[in-house]
């Protein structure tokens, strides 16, 4: 997996894996941590993509990603606190494939200590899946910042 995602001192999301001069695609997004936010964002960045044939075959996987990410953000890492805010920045080039990060201002956790969906009485569960389904989605996906950032990647 890629270690050349940072973030800058100033707070912006930086996907320095990626050569500025063959971005074919690069959005950065702040929205408030309220699920109704979550449609408009996710839509804006797909017909972006879309356009910029950055997830041509694949869109079906990103965007439920995108989704699911963009809730864990806002449900448990900014506990639905509409004056909380949720950054997303989007990046797509030919050599790197689509980079997708997610940044809440919660405490984080730890992602192994998330219980297997398909396992026991998790079954049952009516929640706890969205990481799950992130991973079966996504080629690859690493947390970052204490589990409050979530770095996602489509070839």
């Amino acid at each position: 997996m890629s270690t050349g995602d940072q973030v800058r001192p100033t707070g912006r999301i930086t996907p320095t894996a990626f050569d500025r001069d063959k971005l074919m695609i690069r959005i950065e997004v702040t929205l408030n941590a309220d699920p109704t936010a979550i449609s408009p964002v996710v839509e804006g960045i797909m017909e972006m993509a879309r356009r910029m044939d950055c997830a041509s075959g694949k869109e079906f996987e990103i965007e439920t990603a995108l989704r699911e990410a963009l809730a864990n953000a806002i449900l448990h890492g900014c506990k639905n606190d509409p004056s909380k805010k949720v950054q997303c920045c989007v990046a797509c080039d030919e050599e790197h494939g689509l980079l997708i990060i997610v940044r809440d201002s919660g405490s984080g956790f730890e992602p192994k200590q998330v219980p297997d969906p398909l396992v026991g009485e998790n079954v049952y569960s009516n929640h706890g899946r969205g990481i799950f389904l992130i991973n079966q989605l996504m080629d690859e996906v690493r947390f970052e910042r204490n589990g409050t950032e979530i770095h996602m990647r489509k070839y």
